[in-house]
């Protein structure tokens, strides 16, 4: 997503259990052998267990948290839109670790926390704008590892997604869990979350029941929305809906409003995040003459997921719950 995105944090009760309190597995080869992992399409060796690893943003923050890897961090970077962090899931992962810029990472930051791994991703930290990317870091001696959702693929010079969302989750936890040696720990936090997911997905409509669904994550003019290759598409397909926004083969992007009102979507989702609230974005569609004849205006189905929850995080599977609850009350 845009580089302004704020990350607004709220609790996703059914992965809290999950995520607290998590220690590093010991592993015979944790400090001793070098590891090669597949990141982007290419392949990487880590010469040691990194020891100071700064991300940035929330959702790759907290798959560090997620993995019991807070004691492995210098510091994280994002945006303090972020709510009430006292009943997140991973709340003494943000209490142990350095919050190093409530901006963006910086080689500057980078080097005064002394990192020896940035874990980031492409529009999540790595920007050729300002020349934070893995190559000069590599230049500067610090590896990186690249958010997997946000891998470039080829069809643009900035586009993103080499596999379905879910699976760029699986992939980073697996690679992380390699990495520093808590591979059981990856391996049940996957589990965990296939069988969530594989619930919701049991109860979900079928069909032609299933609703329609319009991601709105920001704009008046113009709406900025998700096509089939950002993480909304997947979390809205397996809560029992269908994306309004799939055919376009894009991750976050502009839409014109015409093509909602085309669409005529069941149920809005909204990115709550940054300075504009979800309640202002509700009155907003609420109340924009166009999409007056919109199944989900008409009905009031709007619904708010948290940023952390529409991007590659551990998150993802509570989101899809929460929304799937939603959708099966609301009939076609």
């Amino acid at each position: 997503m845009r580089k302004f995105l704020a990350a607004a944090l709220c609790l996703a009760a059914t992965v809290s259990a999950a995520g607290c309190g998590a220690g590093v597995e010991p592993s015979e080869d944790a400090t001793s052998s070098a590891v090669t992992l597949t990141n982007c399409g290419r392949k990487v060796t880590y010469d040691k267990v990194p020891e100071r690893v700064v991300t940035n943003d929330v959702g790759i923050t907290e798959l560090m948290f997620a993995l019991g890897l807070e004691d492995r961090m210098a510091g994280f970077a994002m945006p303090d839109d972020k709510g009430d962090l006292s009943g997140v899931p991973w709340k003494e992962g943000y209490e142990k670790v350095r919050w190093l810029s409530k901006d963006q990472l910086t080689k500057e930051n980078v080097l005064d926390a002394r990192a020896d791994l940035v874990f980031a991703g492409w529009n999540y930290g790595f920007r050729d704008d300002s020349g934070f990317t893995p190559e000069a870091l590599k230049k500067i001696g610090i590896p990186s590892y690249i958010l997997t959702e946000s891998c470039r693929n080829g069809r643009t010079k900035t586009s993103r997604g080499l596999m379905p969302p879910l699976d760029a989750l699986y992939t980073d936890l697996t690679n992380l869990g390699k990495l520093f040696g808590v591979e059981k720990r990856a391996a049940s936090l996957i589990a965990g979350f296939k069988k969530q997911i594989a619930d919701v997905r049991a109860r979900a409509p079928k069909g032609a029941e299933r609703p329609k669904v319009f991601l709105y994550d920001s704009g008046q003019d113009q709406p900025f929305t998700s096509g089939r290759y950002a993480a909304p598409e997947q979390v809205i397909s397996e809560a029992g809906g269908v994306n309004v926004m799939h055919d376009v083969a894009d991750s976050w992007t502009t839409v014109g409003w015409e093509s909602v009102v085309e669409r005529d979507p069941d149920v809005i989702v909204i990115c709550d995040y940054g300075d504009v609230s979800a309640e202002q974005k509700r009155k907003f569609l609420l109340s924009y003459a166009p999409l007056r004849n919109v199944s989900a205006v008409n009905h009031r189905r709007i619904f708010v997921l948290d940023y952390v929850d529409l991007v590659e995080s551990p998150r993802n599977p509570a989101a899809i719950a929460r929304l799937g609850a939603y959708l099966r009350t609301t009939g076609r």
